[in-house]
């Protein structure tokens, strides 16, 4: 079997860099991908979810030396365990996991900075809607 998942969306954070036990490169950065609508009640709504993305190899070195917050980008990989934790208010929280295999460059470095207001909230420490504040909606497939 074989699952793939292509995110385009904004960096959250600048890349981070580390090497593993074995010595490889690997860098770690979270993507916010976000889709808006005009809810029934003619207000505009919008969905945030957050991937937190690891490269491994040269392409870790490459992410880590061009890539900067907000920054479009394409990422092709595999999505990994989620990482479960439990927030300062005690609600259950989760994270998305990607191993990428390919992350393209969809922005230069000049564009960084295009947080829409759901992402730029959150990458500032307030914490992203739930699925049951969506008004009801459940996943869109």
């Amino acid at each position: 079997m074989y699952q793939q998942i292509t995110l385009v969306g904004n960096l959250g954070n600048d890349p981070k860099m580390q090497y593993a036990p074995s010595g490889d490169p690997v860098t770690r950065f979270s993507v916010a991908t976000s889709r808006s609508w005009t809810g029934q009640d003619g207000q505009r709504q919008e969905k945030t979810v957050w991937f937190q993305v690891s490269v491994w190899q040269r392409q870790a070195e490459t992410c880590s030396q061009y890539l900067t917050k907000g920054q479009r980008v394409l990422v092709v990989g595999e999505l990994d365990e989620p990482y479960m934790w439990t927030d300062d208010s005690g609600n259950a929280r989760a994270s998305l996991q990607v191993r990428a295999r390919n992350v393209r460059f969809l922005s230069s470095r000049d564009e960084g900075n295009v947080l829409s207001e759901g992402q730029a909230a959150y990458a500032n420490g307030q914490h992203a809607p739930s699925p049951e504040s969506n008004g009801g909606e459940g996943i869109p497939f």
